[in-house]
Formats: C-alpha cells, structure tokens, sequence
C-alpha cells in the first residue's frame, strides 16, 4: 500500500468513517454552489429582472447566510455540531423545494437566502473533525489532511453542479420548474445521511446564544446591505444612500463594544486578536469577495453578446458550464494540493502563495477578456488559490482557535467570508448598472470587478505576512527545524 493511500485511509476512518461522509455533504454543498452559476441569466429571464437584479440574489443570500452561521456554529458548540448541521440541511432542503415552485421575485429572494444556510455545513464539518481528533499528537495536521479531502469533494460537486446545470438548463430549459428541483434530491440524501450516519462531536462548550448580538449583527447588514440597494434604485449620484451605507458602517462600532463586553459573546473579538487569528479573518472576509461575489458577473459576462454590446463572450448555458468547470476543476486541484504544500514549506506561506495566485487570476482578466481561452486560463489560475484558500481557512482557524472554540472560530471564517461577498455583491450590481445597455450589465462595471477582486486578494496575502511564521504547525519546534533546513 502506498504512503497515499495509507494516509487517505487514516482519515476516512476517522470517526468511524465520518469523513467518508461528510464527503457526500460537502459534495452535494458544491452542487449547490456550482449548479446556478450558469443558469443565472434564465434565472433573471425566468423571473423577468434584469441582469444585474441577479447580484441581489447572493447578496440577500449571503447576507442571511453571514447571521446564520455563528449562529450555528455557536449552537454546535453548545449542543452538537452534528444536531446543527441536521438542522441546517432540513432548512436547505425546504428552501430549495421553494425555489422550484416560485413565480414571484420577493419569494424566490427569501428561498434563495434561506438556501445559504448551506454555507454553515463546512465549518460545522470542520469541527466535528477537529473534535474526533482532538487529543492526537497531529491533531492540526489530521484536520488540514481530512479538510483538503472534503473540500475536494466541494469542488468536485461544484464541477458536476456547473456542468448538470448547464446541461440541464439547456435540455429542460421550458420546464424551469423542474431544473430548479434538481438539487433537491441530493439536498435530501445529506439529510438522510446526517440523520443516520454521521456521529455526533464529543465535548460541549457552557454558554448561551448571544441573543442581542445576533439582533445587532442584523441591524448593522441590513442597514449596510439597505443602503446599497438605495444606491442601486436611485443611482450612484445620490448621496443619502451612501449616507446610509455609511450608518451601517459606523454600527459595527457599537456592535463591537458590546460583543467585548460579554462573556460569551456572538463573535469573540478577543480570539480575533490573537496574531495567528486576525490575519486569517481579514483574509477570509477579503476572499470572499471574489470567490462569493465575482460568481454573478462572471456568469453574466460570460453570456453577454459582444455582436450586440462589444463585449462577452456570447456564450450559451451550456457553454457556460465549461467556463465555469475549468475554473472549479483548478479549484479541485488548488485544494488537493494545499495539505501537500503546506508540509513542504508551512501553512502560512501556502496561504500568501494561495491569495497571490487568486488576485493575478483576476487581474489578468482586464486585459485579458475578449476570448473564452483567455478568460479560461485567468480562472485556472485564481481558481489554484482559490481552491487553496477555501481548504485552508476554516483549518487554520481551527488551529488557532482556542480550547472549545473550534466552531466559533471554524464559522468565523465563513461569516467574515460571506461578509466580504455580501458587500460585493451588492457594490458590483451597482457598478455593473451604471452604464449598462438594456439587461447587460457595462463593460466598466465588469472592470470593475476584476480589479476589485484582484486588490483585495494582494491585500490579503499581504496580511498573512503578519502571521507568525511557524503558527498552525502541530510541533512548532519540528517545523522550525524544516524551515530552517
């Protein structure tokens, strides 16, 4: 047997085969995410908006998604993460049966934000794993091999949801209905597979859900998302929209004063200032930028036709789905290889490595944009860093996180994440408007975007310069050792 398949087997025996199943879960997650990308355009048709309505889409859903993840994160540290990711799966499953049925574009708003739940799933899973091998000697090394496997799954399932959906969209594109119902059948097998599989966390935090800073943090994104759709309804030339993005900015302010002040609060600021922490926070909120709310555009881009507009690239449904494929299938290997990588040299420099590649990817878009080999081989390479990043984020957190905190700290990631996504998605509709000609979304506003994108990835790998060199490490003594050597 080889050292591959040896250590391959190590983890999927880990908790009695959780692994192996969470696999699935996660599997079906990248379904999801990668199934709608190239249907968002019938999407818009199917609801009669336009394109850049879209963006409102994952900016409600990552706006909800960015309440609902401490939250269960906090309630799987309290009561079990295997309870809330049970929970979070009913309530994907539900949503997304919602989305099949609705005409109207108010109620598939409010399905499609209730469907992020699904953004939970992966640090939940994160922390069961890191609680099943908690006591090891390579605990952290355990979690990052055992996360790079199930992120993989993400990845793959977000290649066969890219692909399926194209496909789909474009065989049963006069029965829409049914091409949204699709998913649901996978979103109901996690179900089952949770419910009957996949054993419980051992150890609980004592503590209670911070009632009061989930009101706060819901105040402060609906004011900021609020004042960014004012922006979009009645242009950029406006002030008092911006005035009122500004008061949800200025909210964080109050919000993070009281979160100090609790023992147990909704989001520890504490743990964030720890020098191993706040890096990979900024970084996961950063991120999401692009890999949360460059999804849209991208799509849109994508099935512009330049005859008509001057850019685009034309494409069908499914021809979309090989856009996005090729950028899901670097996102596979990105995060296949990360583990691998950061033994060779250490997690840090794997994580700046990964956000460099992430931001060139997008840069090298504005130039570089008038052809699908050209705008291909631009998400092959942020797709490397991409695919990276998402594997490593929630297992670093989970290193850095103290006793009992793992879920906190593992969902952490994922809300600043949806954070950064949300705020995106929300200003690239409103770049993407301006301008615009009939139902595409301007040329500028697609420029837009990449830059948006590529800046805030170099910010990131620039914050992780900030990391201790050795943290993350199980034996910071041996990593040392390596690095010197």
């Amino acid at each position: 047997m080889t050292d591959t398949a040896r250590r391959t087997g190590r983890i999927a025996g880990l908790g009695g085969g959780l692994v192996g199943w969470l696999v699935f879960v996660e599997f079906t997650s990248g379904v999801l995410q990668g199934y709608y990308v190239p249907l968002l355009t019938d999407v818009a048709r199917h609801l009669d908006v336009h394109d850049a309505d879209v963006n409102w889409l994952e900016a409600a859903q990552l706006m909800l998604s960015a309440i609902a993840v401490p939250v269960l994160a906090k309630l799987g540290d309290l009561y079990g993460h295997r309870r809330m990711l049970l929970l979070s799966a009913a309530l994907v499953t539900a949503a997304t049966g919602v989305l099949a049925v609705a005409q109207d574009f108010g109620v598939f708003l409010a399905a499609w934000a209730v469907q992020g739940v699904y953004a939970a799933w992966l640090p939940l899973q994160v922390a069961l794993i890191h609680s099943r091998s908690r006591g090891q000697a390579d605990a952290a090394a355990r979690t990052r091999r055992a996360t790079g496997l199930i992120v993989a799954a993400l990845q793959a399932g977000a290649i066969v949801g890219a692909l399926g959906g194209g496909q789909i969209g474009g065989a049963l594109g006069e029965r829409f209905w049914l091409v949204l119902l699709v998913p649901g059948l996978l979103v109901a097998g996690v179900v089952a597979v949770v419910a009957l599989r996949v054993p419980e966390s051992t150890g609980r935090q004592d503590g209670e859900v911070d009632v009061p800073g989930v009101a706060l943090l819901s105040v402060v994104l609906l004011v900021i998302t609020g004042g960014l759709t004012f922006v979009r309804v009645n242009g950029a030339g406006e002030l008092w929209p911006w005035l009122v993005t500004a008061l949800g900015v200025l909210l964080v302010v109050p919000f993070v004063r009281y979160e100090l002040r609790r023992t147990d609060p909704l989001v520890d600021f504490r743990v964030l200032r720890s020098p191993s922490m706040w890096p990979v926070q900024l970084t996961a909120g950063l991120f999401g930028v692009s890999v949360l709310g460059a999804q849209g555009p991208l799509s849109t881009f994508a099935r512009t036709d330049p005859a008509v507009h001057g850019y685009g690239l034309g494409l069908s449904t499914s021809e979309v789905s090989i856009v996005i494929g090729g950028y899901v299938v670097s996102m596979l290997l990105g995060a296949g290889q990360f583990s691998r990588v950061s033994a060779a040299t250490t997690p840090r420099v794997t994580l700046i490595g990964a956000a460099t590649l992430t931001g060139l990817g997008y840069l090298l878009l504005v130039p570089l944009h008038d052809t699908l080999p050209q705008v291909l081989g631009a998400m092959v390479v942020a797709g490397l860093g991409s695919g990276a990043l998402v594997a490593a984020l929630p297992a670093a957190a989970a290193a850095a996180a103290p006793a009992g905190r793992t879920g906190v700290a593992t969902g952490l990631t994922n809300t600043t994440k949806v954070l950064g996504g949300s705020l995106a998605s929300a200003v690239f509709a409103v770049a993407l408007a301006s301008g615009a000609q009939g139902t595409a979304g301007s040329l500028s506003g697609y420029v837009t975007v990449w830059v948006v994108c590529g800046v805030t990835a170099w910010l990131a790998a620039l914050s992780l310069v900030f990391v201790p060199r050795l943290a993350f490490s199980d034996r910071p003594e041996v990593a040392g050792v390596r690095e010197v050597a």
